[in-house]
């Protein structure tokens, strides 16, 4: 009895072990994929003339952030067996895309920090910021030319879905602002437009450029769009509750500006009648950085029980995204290695 018990201690600490040295070769993987985006990134996005357009285009390029979209394009393009040179030029449509989205976001938001930096058209002036922003996204198309025209169209196609399905996402996040009707169902689907389809349009490129078959194609859209919407909600769960320094925004930004998250629209919809009308009353207030309005919407949040919900969400969704995973015909091993990048993704302060 006591041999068998020194045997299942021993065979569980390695499998602790086989786990640990997985997960640092999954890291090293990624790693290097980001890695790979840096110098493309360094290598094709440079100032030339005039230098005022494209001096604003290298400082957000250069800002930082984790680089998740372009990496996922690129491990979905090996894990399907494919060559992440292949689909770098992918990777780097939708990173600039991405960056455009901001760079117009933070004028239409007034934000003034974006990964803890100011802003482009705080640092420079908001034509700059809406003329190079425009630039930024036909040079995202431009990253498309090279492939040929059969996959061409593929990720064309794709693209422009997604690019009008974000534009849309953004015009719901607008409208929302001015309304205290908002449902969950709505506020997920503008989520899903303005943040989750193009994490699951990344991933989906990667395996268009891999051969992929339709039906693992869709299963990986599937897992970037639940993994996206996982992401978004807890960047919104952190706009309010994070670390300025470590989120890289302004924390209480959304509050500010009125914006109807999950967490607003769950705590309308459980608090009582009083603190329901001070909610309402505290949105309907002019936008303007106010400590007083922050502090007394968060209490409502929490005492609601707004968070919980929040926070159980988030593990729903991800979940989900896993679950997308099992539909896949590729290795255990790749899986493994999507499931760890996602984990790692979500492993922020919450």
């Amino acid at each position: 009895m006591r041999f068998s018990s020194k045997l299942f201690s021993f065979l569980a600490l390695l499998r602790s072990f086989k786990a640990i040295f997985e997960a640092m070769n999954h890291e090293k993987v990624i790693a290097q994929q980001r890695l790979n985006v840096l110098e493309h990134i360094k290598a094709t996005i440079t100032v030339k003339e005039p230098e005022s357009l494209y001096a604003p285009i290298d400082y957000i390029m250069q800002l930082g952030g984790k680089r998740m979209r372009p990496v996922l394009t690129l491990m979905a393009a090996e894990v399907f067996g494919g060559d992440a040179k292949n689909a770098i030029n992918a990777a780097m449509a939708i990173e600039v895309f991405h960056n455009f989205s901001l760079v117009h976001d933070d004028i239409m938001d007034d934000a003034p920090l974006r990964r803890g930096k100011t802003t482009v058209h705080e640092k420079w002036d908001i034509n700059t910021g809406i003329l190079s922003g425009d630039a930024m996204l036909i040079m995202a198309y431009q990253f498309f030319e090279d492939y040929e025209p059969d996959m061409f169209k593929g990720l064309v196609t794709l693209f422009s879905k997604t690019a009008i399905e974000v534009c849309e996402g953004q015009q719901y996040d607008v409208d929302f602002e001015t309304r205290t009707d908002v449902t969950l169902d709505e506020y997920l689907k503008m989520i899903a437009y303005k943040t989750a389809v193009l994490v699951a349009a990344a991933m989906q490129m990667g395996a268009i450029t891999a051969g992929a078959s339709t039906e693992d194609a869709q299963s990986i859209y599937e897992f970037g769009k639940n993994l996206g919407i996982a992401f978004q909600l807890q960047d919104d769960y952190l706009d309010a509750f994070g670390d300025a320094e470590s989120f890289g925004k302004q924390v209480g930004g959304d509050i500010i500006e009125n914006k109807k998250t999950v967490l607003f629209i769950k705590a309308l919809e459980f608090s009582k009648a009083e603190k329901r009308q001070q909610l309402l009353e505290l949105y309907q207030e002019q936008p303007e950085e106010s400590t007083e309005k922050v502090a007394l919407v968060k209490t409502i949040f929490v005492e609601s029980g707004a968070v919980d919900f929040t926070k159980a969400t988030i593990a729903e969704y991800t979940e989900k995204a896993f679950t997308s995973l099992e539909n896949l015909s590729i290795s255990d091993a790749n899986k493994s290695l999507l499931e760890m990048f996602g984990r790692q993704l979500m492993n922020r302060k919450i």
